[in-house]
């Protein structure tokens, strides 16, 4: 739900306080009563997360993996997302808190939209359209033709390899000699956009990006194969690619928040 270790660990423990407040005698349905309480701490959670979007991120070249808030094992943030899907957590925070809850619960943890609906007060029925629009969201259009996705798909993925083995000869194999790649002024603390021309350039840089690259997974970015990381379930950044005849010949890294909430977010079919 909430797509961060270290953020559920602190929705369980204050779903555990309001419990031992409120006590539990004469409840029927613990399990159902208790997912009740713990959805409507992550519900709050994600209404408060979407409250400061409006601040804005740390750079990430001095963050290059957690951010300086998190006390968690970026190992077990990156195991997280690697069971849970990077690209899966990419789109869910891109849902309003509402979609989010009912999409999570009723199509990951089959929780019926009758015991939904009073959680986020609204109606069985309303409940359904909340999590029909997540699903639609998720799944993203079909503009593409499939085998045009395979073929990026597969130059993606190799590239995002490449990235987390640090193979710089296969990373420059992949890239076109004349590749451009654009990185918008929330990537990196300069006062400019940064533009990087070669394919040794680009590489190098993304040699830069190894560990960042454990965040990173494969997704469907305005309809083309592009690559997402999500810090603690949260959309962080993207990587837009121009793919011609096998090759990347532009790269557009964006993480100023704007320009994240415009783009147009899928999870990927296997």
């Amino acid at each position: 739900m909430l797509g961060s270790l270290s953020e559920a660990d602190d929705a369980l423990q204050e779903a555990w306080l309001r419990a031992s407040r409120a006590g539990t005698e004469g409840v029927e349905n613990l399990g159902g009563w208790l997912t009740t309480v713990v959805a409507r701490v992550c519900l709050n959670m994600l209404r408060s997360r979407d409250h400061r979007r409006e601040d804005p991120l740390d750079p990430l070249v001095s963050d290059p993996i957690m951010g300086p808030e998190s006390g968690s094992d970026p190992v077990q943030e990156a195991e997280l997302a690697d069971s849970v899907g990077h690209a899966m957590l990419v789109v869910l925070d891109t849902l309003a808190p509402a979609e989010r809850l009912a999409f999570v619960l009723h199509d990951m943890f089959a929780v019926p939209f009758d015991d939904i609906a009073p959680m986020i007060e609204r109606s069985a029925a309303a409940t359904r359209q909340l999590a029909g629009r997540a699903r639609r969201r998720v799944k993203g259009g079909g503009a593409v033709p499939a085998a045009d996705l395979a073929r990026q798909r597969e130059v993606v993925d190799a590239f995002l390899a490449a990235t987390r083995g640090g193979n710089f000869d296969a990373l420059v194999s992949l890239l076109h000699p004349g590749v451009v790649l654009r990185a918008d002024k929330a990537v990196i603390p300069t006062p400019e956009p940064i533009r990087v021309s070669g394919a040794h350039a680009v590489a190098k840089g993304a040699m830069a990006a190894v560990e960042r690259a454990q965040f990173t997974g494969v997704a469907l970015v305005d309809g083309a194969v592009g690559l997402a990381m999500a810090r603690h379930g949260r959309l962080a950044l993207v990587l837009a690619f121009t793919i011609t005849d096998g090759h990347i010949t532009e790269i557009e890294v964006i993480a100023e928040p704007p320009h994240l909430r415009r783009l147009a977010l899928a999870v990927l079919d296997a």
